[in-house]
C-alpha cells in the first residue's frame, strides 16, 4: 500500500520504505527501552508522530523536487535516504539488536487452533487501517483529491489542486503505515537495523502482482503472497518460505506483467 501511495502521488518508487519501517520500530522500542518514562501508547504516538514528520521532510527534499526528473535520479536519492536512516539509527541506538518486553506476546487457543498475539494485532490493526485509508480516499476532501492527482497530475493542477502539498499528504499518510508497520512486527523479529528488508522486497512484489499503482491491487497481492508462502511450506522444506514472494514476482514480470488488477498503459 505505501509503495502505491507513493507512485501514484508522486511517480516516485520509495526504496527507502523498509528503512522507514526499520525507523518507526526503533522510535517505539528506544523509547520505552531507555526509559524515558513512556509506556506503550505514548511510545506508539510517538513513533506515527515523528515518522509522519520525517515523510514530510522526505517529500519536500526528494519526492517533489525530483517527480518530473528520470526514474533513475529518484531511486538513487530513495536508496542513499535509506542508507542514511540505517547509519543514523546504528549511530543513535547502536548495532546490538534488541526486543521490547512483554509487548503482543503470548498465544490465544480456540478449539485446536493457537494463534499468536501478535499475529492477531497485525490482523486486526491490518484491517483496520484498510479500511480507515479507504474512508480517508473516499470521504475527505485531501482524500478525494490524493485520488485525482493519482488519476492526473496536470489535470489536477489545473483544477486548483495543490500537487506538491498533495505529494506531503500522501507521504505523511504512507510514513505513518511504515511506522504502524514497524511496530506490529518487533514481536515476530528482534528490533534490528535488517528486521524489515524482506518485508520491504515482498511489499514491491505484492504491488507488482496486485496491479502496480492500484491499490485494492497491492492489497489482493499482499493477500496472494501471504496465502501462498503459507501453502508453499507444504511441498517444500520451510526454508525456502521467503523466495516464494520473488519466483511469483519474475513468473507475472514474465507472464503477466500488469498484474491481478492493472490494465496496461
Amino acid at each position: 500500500i505505501e509503495y502505491t501511495l507513493i507512485w501514484n502521488a508522486s511517480g516516485v518508487l520509495n526504496f527507502s520504505h523498509d528503512k522507514l519501517i526499520t525507523l518507526g520500530a526503533y522510535i517505539f522500542g528506544g523509547t520505552y527501552i531507555i526509559g524515558l518514562g513512556m509506556g506503550y501508547v505514548p511510545g506508539i504516538i510517538l513513533s506515527l508522530i515523528t515518522v509522519a514528520l520525517i515523510g514530510l521532510v522526505i517529500a519536500r527534499l526528494i519526492f517533489i523536487p525530483l517527480r518530473n526528473m528520470t526514474m533513475i535520479y529518484t531511486i538513487m536519492a530513495t536508496v542513499m535516504l535509506g542508507k542514511i536512516i540505517i547509519e543514523f539509527i546504528r549511530l543513535f541506538w547502536g548495532p546490538v539488536p534488541f526486543s521490547v518486553p512483554g509487548f503482543l506476546v503470548g498465544t490465544v487457543k480456540v478449539g485446536g487452533i493457537v494463534i499468536s498475539i501478535a499475529n492477531i494485532a497485525i490482523i486486526v490493526v491490518a484491517a483496520v487501517c484498510v479500511g480507515a485509508l479507504q474512508l480517508f480516499l473516499y470521504k475527505t476532501k485531501p482524500g478525494k483529491a490524493m485520488r485525482c492527482v493519482a488519476q492526473n497530475k496536470k489535470a489536477a493542477a489545473l483544477m486548483g489542486i495543490n500537487v506538491a502539498q498533495n505529494i506531503c499528504v500522501t507521504t505523511a499518510v504512507s510514513s505513518i503505515i511504515c511506522s504502524v508497520i514497524g511496530m506490529l512486527i518487533i514481536p515476530l523479529f528482534n528490533i534490528s537495523t535488517t528486521m524489515a528488508a524482506s518485508i520491504g522486497l515482498k511489499g514491491f512484489s505484492a504491488g507488482v502482482i496486485g496491479g502496480f499503482g492500484y491499490l485494492p491491487g497491492a492489497i489482493l497481492g499482499g493477500l496472494f503472497i501471504g496465502v501462498v508462502e503459507n501453502l508453499a511450506v507444504v511441498v517444500l522444506p520451510a526454508v525456502y518460505k521467503d523466495i516464494v514472494s520473488f519466483v511469483l514476482l519474475i513468473i507475472f514480470l514474465l507472464v503477466h506483467p500488469s498484474g491481478f488488477l492493472g490494465k496496461k498503459a
